[in-house]
């Protein structure tokens, strides 16, 4: 009587155990158009007035980097990036600026982030994170690309794309540094009014 009471459950057990296990489900794969939502919020659009005359527009991607994407919409709302330069402008690569010393070793008084890479490949058009060496060292720079480059694909963090204004981005002035560096006069996002020059 003893043993049949016990049977049955170490029989189910044996069943549960023998059941074929399903394979976790993986993330999906991180997208180069942004969700709906992402796109419907104003506050995700980043125009950069600069000095070259051209404006460029950024839909950034808080689903891909949203501590990142945090930080320029803190600093936008400062005025922070208002009269920066493009401080290192490298022809068929990319244009570099977000230095308030304009040398590529300055950021905000914000602490540095933590890296956010993604699978996301770096497109013309694709804004990302400046950062050193180490990962976690972005802070306010940023880099615009001029063209794809996969040789840099899950190094740097994104958090935008250009949507409109790439005449301009190929505008701006090259060198490092550019000896007319071109200006990001303001720099606004969709849900807030311009702020004044400096």
């Amino acid at each position: 009587m003893f043993k049949a009471l016990f049977a049955l459950p170490f029989a189910a057990l044996a069943l549960i155990a023998a059941a074929p296990k399903q394979a976790p489900v993986a993330p999906p794969e991180p997208s180069l158009v942004a969700p709906a939502d992402v796109v419907a919020n104003p506050a995700n659009k980043l125009s950069l007035e600069l000095s070259n005359g051209g404006t460029v527009v950024i839909q950034m991607r808080p689903d891909l980097a949203p501590n990142h994407v945090q930080r320029v919409q803190t600093l936008v709302r400062q005025g922070f990036y208002n009269g920066l330069t493009f401080h290192r402008v490298v022809p068929g690569f990319m244009a570099q600026g977000g230095d308030p010393k304009g040398t590529g070793e300055g950021g905000s008084s914000l602490p540095d982030l933590k890296a956010e890479f993604t699978s996301v490949p770096f497109m013309r058009g694709t804004v990302a994170a400046a950062r050193t060496q180490e990962p976690d060292t972005a802070n306010s720079q940023f880099f615009i690309m001029f063209a794809p480059n996969p040789g840099i694909d899950g190094q740097y963090t994104i958090w935008g794309r250009v949507i409109s204004g790439m005449d301009a981005v190929d505008a701006i002035a090259v060198g490092e540094p550019p000896a007319n560096p071109t200006k990001i006069i303001r720099a606004t996002l969709g849900d807030m009014a311009a702020a004044p020059a400096k």
